[in-house]
């Protein structure tokens, strides 16, 4: 359990680090998908997700990547709930679960660039 806290912790702060000198250095890493084909991919618009979750701005987070945001905290609060829970809720997802998230990206992301859909391709609010 120490293991696993101390490896979120890193992850956490390594993420952190790295947007906060990303805007400091006006340094991102562009997504290759959308480089090379001019497609969102279902990760599109999450670093910058997570720049506007750390400055406060929800409204601007849930714009850039409607469906991270929804399952992020969600996968955040299982783990949490792992590592306090004395009996173990799973020591892995379960292979429905995995398919069904392996799914939902896969449609999200076919869907985010259909014009019909614009509305969830990464974007800045006003």
């Amino acid at each position: 359990m120490k293991k696993k806290v101390i490896t979120f912790l890193l992850i956490t702060f390594l993420v952190i680090v790295y947007l906060v000198l990303g805007e400091h250095f006006n340094f991102h890493l562009k997504c290759p998908i959308h480089f090379i084909t001019k497609l969102y991919c279902p990760g599109c618009g999450s670093t910058r997700m997570l720049k506007s979750l750390l400055n406060g701005k929800f409204y601007q987070a849930f714009r850039f990547n409607p469906l991270l945001f929804i399952v992020i905290p969600i996968y955040l609060l299982y783990l949490l709930g792992d590592l306090l829970s004395k009996k173990k809720l799973s020591k892995r997802l379960e292979p429905g679960l995995w398919y069904f998230l392996i799914g939902l990206f896969i449609f999200y992301g076919i869907l985010r660039n259909i014009p019909l859909f614009k509305f969830l391709a990464p974007t800045t609010i006003g």
